[in-house]
């Protein structure tokens, strides 16, 4: 059996935020950039599809609160200044969208 790290359990959580205009979750369409785990504290660093997603702040905190609740401690949540880019979807996560 395998032990699954922090940043796993952290994803797997992180699966469950679903971006509602294409309705995917955040991990599957690439938008979380880089996990920074602390022992009090966790900081995420993603973007968004654009850079004006009407959804943002409500995704931006469901962000915050599955992050936290899966961590146990604060969490913060930066948005970083990549550009969203299909390419960065998991393999296989357009696919149903006719992506690719």
């Amino acid at each position: 059996m395998m032990i699954a790290s922090r940043e796993e359990e952290l994803l797997e959580a992180l699966r469950t935020v679903i971006d509602p205009e294409i309705g995917l979750n955040i991990v599957e369409l690439g938008l979380v950039r880089n996990i920074e785990l602390g022992e009090e504290q966790t900081k995420v660093t993603m973007i968004l599809t654009t850079p004006f997603c009407p959804y943002g702040p409500a995704i931006i905190e469901q962000v915050r609160h599955t992050a936290r609740n899966a961590m146990g401690h604060t969490v913060t949540v930066e948005i970083g200044t990549e550009l969203w880019d299909p390419s960065m979807m998991e393999e296989g996560a357009g696919g149903d969208w006719g992506l690719f």
